[in-house]
């Protein structure tokens, strides 16, 4: 079978590390679902502007090609304990897709592009879309389901903290932009291979900022952001 995108992410994160690895942890995050020709007819999308969210069908576009493995060692975890990909959400699986459920903003219609405005989501910027389904909470929410042993709830959150030079520079932002810096840092981007370490700096590339940070105790501690771009 061969599959073809029928939409493009646009404005979604620009790197790897700090997308977050599920939807639903950073509700500030929205991006633009753009669709492609022939599936920008606006019958397409008739009906789904009364929907709350949905199903988005992708494919990992910047994920290494370097073939599958049946195990994977998922950050969950602690990035040592292997596991099968098929009880995993890993992006290194046989045909790389992913699937995530997502907040939808409104549906949109200019001149310029049509398709959805999106929330709350974990999808970089390009991202492929194969396919948009309407999320029907009488079958897609089962109540007493049960995951994977070790992905029974939602992770941990860190505090954040702003050193006095970077939140003269986080000031001059949007409220949104300052809270999506604060809801990304909490989720923990670090790789799990790297939480040991607390005299390891990060580098995070976000919202035109450069956002060098750090963990001590549980607390993410930004030190300083630069303007990539004005």
């Amino acid at each position: 079978m061969r599959i073809e995108p029928v939409a493009r992410v646009a404005g979604g994160f620009e790197e790897r590390f700090g997308t977050p690895r599920q939807p639903g942890l950073v509700p500030q995050a929205q991006a633009r679902v753009v669709m492609l020709a022939p599936y920008d007819d606006a019958a397409a999308l008739r009906g789904l502007a009364g929907c709350s969210h949905v199903w988005l069908l992708f494919g990992f576009h910047c994920s290494p090609s370097r073939g599958w493995s049946p195990t994977v060692r998922p950050p969950r975890l602690g990035g040592n304990r292997r596991v099968g990909v098929f009880a995993t959400r890993s992006p290194f699986r046989p045909n790389q897709l992913g699937q995530s459920a997502v907040e939808l903003v409104k549906v949109h219609e200019d001149a310029n592009w049509r398709g959805l405005v999106i929330a709350n989501h974990d999808l970089m910027d390009a991202t492929p879309v194969y396919d948009i389904r309407p999320y029907m909470p009488y079958s897609d929410a089962i109540p007493h389901a049960v995951p994977p042993p070790g992905f029974e709830g939602p992770p941990g959150e860190l505090m954040v903290r702003f050193e006095p030079a970077a939140e003269r520079v986080l000031g001059d932002l949007s409220e949104g932009d300052r809270a999506l810096v604060r809801q990304v840092l909490a989720v923990d981007p670090r790789p799990a291979v790297q939480r040991d370490d607390p005299e390891r700096r990060f580098v995070l590339n976000l919202v035109g900022c450069s956002i060098r940070w750090r963990v001590a105790d549980g607390v993410a501690i930004v030190d300083a952001v630069s303007r990539l771009r004005d």
